[in-house]
Order: C-alpha cells, then sequence, then structure tokens
C-alpha cells in the first residue's frame, strides 16, 4: 500500500504566454485544468490550491503566497504552512506531500501513486521527481517528504535573506535527494503526466489528443463523472458491451435507456462498481434471451 500523502497545487502565476489569462480556468475536454489536476490526486487525505478561492470540482483549502506573484518557491511554502494548520481528523499527518502545478491536463491519480510510490520504494530518498519525456525533471510534478522539503525551504529563505520571494524550485530540489520517476508505459510523445498548458498551442494540443480514438471514450467518462459528482471506477467495457447487446437485440434506442436503468439500479441498491456489474449483468441476459426469442420466431 502506498504510503498516505496530501497535495499542494500551485494554481497562481501570471500565464504571460497565454495572454494573461486565467490558465487554471482553461478548459480541457469541458474541465478547467485545475479540476483536471484535483481529480488527478483525488487520493490525497488534505489538498491546498495556492491561489484565490473560486468555485472547484472537489473541496479544498486555500492559502496565497506572500506577496502575491513571489514566484513557485514562495507559493509552495505558503501551500505547505496552510496544510500544517488543517485538521487531520485525528490521523497523523500525511509523511508526504505532491507537490503540482495546475495547467498539467493529462496528470491522473496512476501517477499520484507512481510519484509516492517512488520514495515507498526509495526510503532514503527525499523528492520524486517526473521526469518528462525529454528527461527533464519537474519539480512541479512531484512527491517530496514534507520535513525535508519544509527544512530545504526554510534553508533557502536564510540564505536569500529570510525571503523565498523570486528564487527558482532548484534552489530547494538540489538540497534534496532525489529520486526520478520516468514516464508510464505507453505514454510517448508530448502526452505525459508532465505536459503542461504554456501556451495556446500546448492548449490546442490537449484538446486534440483527448479526442483520438483511443482515450476520447475515457476522457467523456471521467468528465461527465465529476460534472456530476461520481467518485465510482466501473468497467466500462461491461456497460459497452452490455449496450451493445440491447441494440442489437431488443431495438437500438434500447441502449442508452439500458444502461441508464442499470445505473439507477446500481444507486438504489447503494453500491459500488460491483453492483454496477451485477445489475449489467442481468440486464445483459435479458437482452440475450430476448434476442434468442427473436431468433426462434424467425
Amino acid at each position: 500500500m502506498t504510503t498516505a500523502y496530501d497535495a499542494v497545487v500551485l494554481a497562481g502565476g501570471s500565464a504571460r504566454r497565454l495572454g494573461g489569462v486565467d490558465k487554471p480556468a482553461v478548459r480541457v475536454g469541458g474541465r478547467p485544468l485545475l479540476d483536471r489536476v484535483l481529480a488527478g490526486c483525488r487520493d490525497a487525505g488534505r489538498t491546498v490550491v495556492v491561489a484565490a478561492p473560486r468555485a472547484t470540482s472537489r473541496p479544498v483549502a486555500w492559502a496565497r503566497e506572500d506577496p502575491p506573484g513571489g514566484g513557485p518557491v514562495a507559493a509552495l511554502d505558503a501551500g505547505l504552512r496552510r496544510l500544517a494548520s488543517l485538521p487531520t481528523d485525528g490521523a497523523p499527518p500525511a509523511p508526504l506531500a505532491l507537490v503540482l502545478s495546475a495547467d498539467l491536463p493529462f496528470f491522473d491519480a496512476d501517477t499520484a501513486r507512481r510519484l509516492a510510490g517512488a520514495l515507498d520504494a526509495a526510503p532514503d530518498a527525499e523528492a520524486a521527481l517526473g521526469v518528462d519525456t525529454d528527461g527533464r525533471h519537474q519539480p512541479l510534478v512531484a512527491a517530496y517528504r514534507t520535513e525535508p522539503l519544509r527544512r530545504a525551504l526554510t534553508r533557502a529563505a536564510a540564505e536569500h535573506g529570510g525571503t523565498l520571494d523570486g528564487l527558482p524550485l532548484r534552489r530547494v530540489t538540489e538540497a534534496l535527494r532525489v529520486v526520478p520517476v520516468p514516464p508510464a508505459p505507453g505514454h510517448s510523445g508530448p502526452f505525459d503526466a508532465s505536459f503542461d498548458c504554456d501556451t495556446w498551442g500546448d492548449v490546442a494540443t490537449a484538446r486534440t489528443r483527448i479526442r483520438e480514438h483511443g482515450h476520447v471514450l475515457n476522457e467523456w467518462i471521467t468528465a461527465v463523472k465529476d460534472e456530476l459528482g461520481i467518485d465510482l471506477d466501473v468497467d466500462t467495457a461491461v456497460l459497452l458491451d452490455l449496450a451493445r447487446d440491447a441494440a442489437h437485440g431488443v431495438a437500438r434506442p434500447a441502449a442508452p435507456l439500458t444502461t441508464f436503468l442499470v445505473g439507477y439500479a446500481a444507486g438504489r441498491a447503494e453500491g459500488g462498481p460491483e453492483a454496477v456489474a451485477e445489475a449489467a449483468r442481468k440486464a445483459a441476459a435479458l437482452a440475450q434471451r430476448w434476442a434468442a426469442e427473436q431468433d426462434d420466431a424467425g
């Protein structure tokens, strides 16, 4: 089991290369970039976003660096301080913190677990930094041991006249023992979890990629679940098979209506993925019996 972790998401910055727009609010696949990142760190015990408060798809706490616009190191320090002030509901504080920028359209929960798991596998390491497809370490796609990170921030401030304003992140990460975390197998090209949207060209690339045949269905299902507040992992292949059987064996409009009824039945049963699978199994068996009767009649 992966060690428990919290999350700090840095959502400030001026977005100069995007013309100064509110970058975390830019939508990819119908969802703001910030919400996509928050979905990826949904397993975090507590999440702090360093930015001015706004509506988000998941509950978070808010922090602001002082002064606003002081750069990523100042924002990270503010996020960790806010995290330390949050209740833990009686549990010990998480020893790890994910640190993420808010412009990562392809960051997902699997990447979060891989980053935290890399520290589990390397007890002497103090940070696990994502590595992009060009081999560069990404300190804002990373997991850190919280206490060494706080000490590194304190040292950096002391060496910089008591302030973190304007410091580059490398001044912090160079003081830590780092383990690199390469892209997951199959995440080729610019579409790994560390791909960020610095320019409108990057945004266009991300929007095009999620509509490719191999990605569009999962992207759509994830977007719908976030929009409806459904935190449930289901086997989409089972539902697609059911829709196919209902469409071919009964009538085409039966496909969406049947899958809706399966979801409704699972909700009535207050079940999770197992309840969906069981309802889908019963409905698929019915569709097959229905089709068999039609064949016999023919």
